[in-house]
């Protein structure tokens, strides 16, 4: 029983020793000016890793015991957009379009995988129809310039896509980007393409 206390005591005594070891490293780091230049910030620990393939099946799943479940259907569509599988997001999005052909937000993510896939005349056809349904939708409209500035190069277009966006969202860090946009096309009339 003697030795058991003994034995307490000297890691108290030990756990008392390191902490006030710290404590007075501490205050002599703090006091004494550093002659190394400081490390740089880390970044903050990344979100948890998504595992897309475990959301597919569960929502392929879902939707092969409940084809009128357009809320699943989109769901599916934004992970196969998530783990860049244009494709297979495009024909999920058709699912719930078929569903309900006014939404917006699903036409133009169906928009900016047609993009991804190439089929420029697709995608402007979804942005279009998304600023139909919601006139005031801003993103519908920003995707509308990016294919016309960068994929089409039909500058007149982009001009006539982002001013209707600055109509609709004036402020803000892409309005920035699109005013930046705006002025370049308008001071390089003559912008090659390729440009």
């Amino acid at each position: 029983m003697e030795k058991k206390n003994e034995q307490m005591l000297l890691i108290v005594i030990a756990f008392a020793v390191g902490v006030l070891v710290g404590v007075i490293g501490a205050k002599v780091t703090q006091e004494t000016p550093s002659q190394s230049p400081t490390a740089p910030a880390v970044a903050p620990p990344a979100a948890p890793q998504v595992n897309y393939q475990q959301q597919i099946q569960q929502l392929k799943q879902i939707v092969a015991s409940d084809p009128e479940n357009r809320n699943a259907w989109a769901r599916l569509g934004h992970a196969y957009f998530d783990s860049n599988q244009p494709a297979k997001a495009i024909e999920a999005y058709d699912k719930a379009l078929a569903l309900n052909p006014n939404d917006a937000d699903l036409l133009t993510d169906q928009g900016v995988m047609f993009r991804r896939m190439g089929w420029y005349d697709k995608a402007i056809e979804n942005f279009s129809k998304a600023n139909e349904v919601n006139p005031s939708h801003a993103v519908s409209l920003f995707n509308l310039g990016i294919v016309y500035r960068y994929d089409l190069q039909e500058f007149d277009k982009a001009i006539e896509a982002w001013e209707k966006y600055l109509q609709v969202n004036p402020t803000g860090q892409q309005a920035e980007q699109v005013k930046a946009e705006l002025e370049f096309l308008k001071s390089h009339p003559e912008v090659p393409k390729g440009q």
